[in-house]
């Protein structure tokens, strides 16, 4: 017999699903049964089309008239996105930004968790933060295979970054993401996205000047 292939879902739509589940836990957290689908757009940041055809992907969710129950549409983005499975994270690079993303405890909730946490500076090498021991680089080989950790977050220095994603990359970390401010290169089938803080404040500088130019003066 034939099996169905898996239905693709657009990048760009899975960030946003991200961003509705995000919305859905807190509205869920505050009580609510039930959100207008206007509602949930407007606090996710898009219009009421956009999200119903994202939400499309999911098959039907809403009811007419209703809109959509909060526990079951926050149940089903969590099983598309997998959140309900615990992926082991490392960490290298444990500067200021390195420091604040692995004491933060809003990654457990989503799936997600810090099984190392490395760094080159013997200053650094013992802290302990969010529950884990900073190890020296050169155990970074050793942890991923121990722990089959997944994912690698890069925030280190940009000169050294590319080393640092070539050594997760040859451990069997397949997915990449990366905070230094240069531009990587993996090898196939191990995925990077780049944060580059510099330019999502750019882009919020340039909506707000654009909304101050449209405002009456």
């Amino acid at each position: 017999m034939i099996q169905p292939r898996p239905r693709t879902i657009p990048e760009a739509t899975v960030a946003r699903l991200a961003v509705y589940l995000r919305v859905l836990s807190a509205l869920a957290d505050a009580g609510r049964s039930t959100v207008a689908s206007g509602e949930l757009a407007a606090a996710a940041g898009v219009n009421p089309a956009g999200l119903r055809k994202d939400l499309s992907h999911l098959g039907p969710c809403g009811v007419r008239g209703v809109g959509y129950e909060v526990a079951t549409l926050r149940d089903r983005i969590s099983g598309v996105l997998g959140v309900e499975r615990s992926r082991a994270c490392v960490l290298v690079g444990i500067g200021n930004l390195g420091s604040a993303l692995a004491d933060y405890a809003g990654f457990g909730s989503r799936g997600f968790e810090f099984v190392g946490l490395f760094d080159a500076a013997p200053a650094r090498i013992g802290q302990r933060i969010g529950g884990l021991t900073v190890r020296p680089i050169d155990e970074l080989e050793d942890v991923v295979t121990a722990t089959q950790a997944s994912i690698g977050v890069i925030t280190t220095p940009a000169e050294v970054a590319q080393s640092v994603c070539d050594r997760l990359a040859d451990a069997g970390v397949r997915s990449i993401l990366n905070f230094a401010p240069v531009t990587l290169a993996a090898p196939d089938g191990v995925d990077v996205r780049k944060v580059d803080l510099s330019v999502e404040l750019q882009v919020l500088a340039f909506v707000g000047q654009q909304r101050l130019v449209g405002e009456p003066a």
